[in-house]
């Protein structure tokens, strides 16, 4: 286990939450399942109680600790993406996967965890300031999905 883990609380779908994750990101992987050792307050002994696994090289462990706390917008998953195809591909597997979509390149999954899927190009925009970076946050801030090209014309002027 990493030194630093982010840890996600999950009603009961751990293990399915980051075998989808596994499947969609790169560098992404399922380490470990554990089970229970015993009943606990919202599972049974031999129920899975934690999963070990990467989203795109972070450290996250998945717990299965039942209906107490939600997901928020508080915290979220930044992908950086390189191209629209790659913004469109992690966009509608979250989307088409249950999840459910939001502003300004923000959506959530099935599980209610957030993402923001987030095109380099935007990044660059608003870092280079200016009139470049007030053109493409206010191209931005129509959009769900970030369009790409969008975002260009909008650095461009």
């Amino acid at each position: 286990m990493a030194k630093n883990t982010i840890c996600l609380w999950y009603d009961k779908d751990a293990e399915a939450a980051a075998r989808f994750y596994a499947e969609t990101f790169p560098d992404s992987a399922v380490h470990a399942v554990h089970r229970a050792p015993g009943d606990y307050p919202s599972g049974k002994q031999g129920d899975v109680l934690t999963v070990e696994f990467t989203v795109a090289g972070v450290a996250c462990l998945g717990l299965n600790g039942g209906p107490a706390f939600k997901h928020t917008e508080a915290f979220s998953f930044q992908i950086a993406t390189d191209d629209q195809e790659e913004t469109d591909r992690y966009w509608n597997a979250i989307v088409g996967n249950g999840g459910q979509e939001s502003a300004c390149g923000w959506c959530k999954d099935r599980w209610g965890v957030s993402w923001q899927i987030t095109p380099r190009v935007l990044m660059e925009a608003l870092a280079a300031g200016g009139q470049e970076a007030k053109r493409a946050f206010d191209a931005m801030m129509d959009m769900t999905k970030i369009d790409v090209a969008a975002i260009e014309a909008a650095r461009r002027g």
